[in-house]
């Protein structure tokens, strides 16, 4: 069977076989369970191929993996151009056309490298739609920057328009991509692209300075209440205790139960663990490590509650300016 003729599920069991047992495993940890089931079937129902059929898709494996570093390290139109150097137009074109469907390669990847303050310049009169749309494409400490520079008037809108946003289409993608970049690829995959959502917010919110997510929580709490309340609730999650210093989080404990931080931290990682017992008194981060032991299974509920307790803490006392979160932005040390 010719490989133009194999599905994409095919050749990912061709080329498991080919790289052998050991290279296999190695990529089946970094898959999803029904991603390696179907792939087991695949290759247990692959009788035999031909030395041909597996160079041919060993060589199409090499060329899309040279396409994504060539993007990683310039974006689409300088992978184009040395692949096209090297393959030629045609075979360019099919090469980033299979590496846009199958890992999903994101739009706006050309100013992903730019300088936010240019980005800005780019964007900063387009429709707060627009705008959202962009940012939801970038690196959360990107947005940030640039969501943190708009106009305060501008800032809530386009973070209420990132939360709601859902789906976009392809059609929308290109003409605004062509808008800033007329030489961009216009290789998009036609499927539906999810962006933005709650999440992508939260992640841009956690990394502007506290002044700019004050006025846009407080302007979103007057608009859309619901919203704001969905937002707060995943801004500060508890793993986040690590952005701050030894002496916040000694503050922090000062206000805490015992009893909420042995099972806040019975479902915490180790690195957490460490971070809060090493901040407490020997004798009682000793007596916090014995209620841990022995108050065996907990109910992965009570755990995040007790964990969400002491970050209602931590944003009461950032509120007060008794704490400082470290963040990217304009936040100033207050003593």
């Amino acid at each position: 069977m010719a490989t133009e003729e194999l599905t994409g599920l095919q050749k990912a069991a061709v080329l498991l076989i080919a790289l052998g047992p050991e290279r296999s495993a190695d990529i089946f940890k970094h898959l999803k369970e029904e991603e390696i089931e179907e792939l087991t079937l695949e290759i247990a129902n692959t009788r035999s191929v031909s030395p041909q059929v597996k160079e041919e898709i060993l060589n199409e494996f090499y060329q899309v993996c040279l396409a994504q570093q060539y993007i990683a390290e310039g974006g689409i139109g300088y992978a184009k151009e040395l692949l096209e150097k090297s393959l030629g137009s045609e075979k360019a074109q099919g090469v980033l056309a299979k590496l846009t469907a199958s890992l999903q390669v994101r739009p706006f990847e050309f100013i992903r490298k730019t300088d936010p303050a240019q980005i800005l310049n780019f964007i900063q009169d387009e429709h707060p739609q627009t705008i959202a749309m962009i940012l939801s494409y970038l690196p959360a400490n990107q947005a940030a920057m640039i969501l943190g520079s708009l106009m305060p008037e501008v800032q809530a809108d386009v973070a209420k328009r990132i939360a709601t946003m859902d789906r976009t289409s392809p059609d929308v993608i290109k003409e605004v991509e062509s808008v800033l970049e007329r030489k961009l690829s216009s290789l998009i995959n036609q499927d539906y692209t999810i962006v933005g959502g709650v999440d992508s917010v939260v992640n841009i919110l956690n990394t502007v300075d506290r002044s700019t997510e004050k006025h846009i929580m407080e302007s979103l709490e007057i608009e859309v209440p619901e919203l704001a309340d969905e937002i707060r609730k995943k801004m500060f999650v508890f793993e986040d205790i690590l952005l701050l210093d030894d002496r916040a989080i000694q503050r922090v404990l000062r206000d805490v139960e015992n009893s909420d931080l042995s099972i806040a931290l019975k479902g915490a990682n180790e690195e957490v663990q460490n971070a809060i017992l090493k901040n407490l008194s020997k004798r009682l981060a000793e007596m916090i490590k014995e209620d841990m032991e022995f108050m065996g299974p907990v109910r992965m509920k009570d755990v995040e509650e007790a964990q969400q307790k002491i970050v209602n803490v931590i944003r009461r006392l950032e509120d007060a300016s008794e704490i400082v979160i470290s963040r990217g932005g304009g936040d100033e040390i207050i003593a």
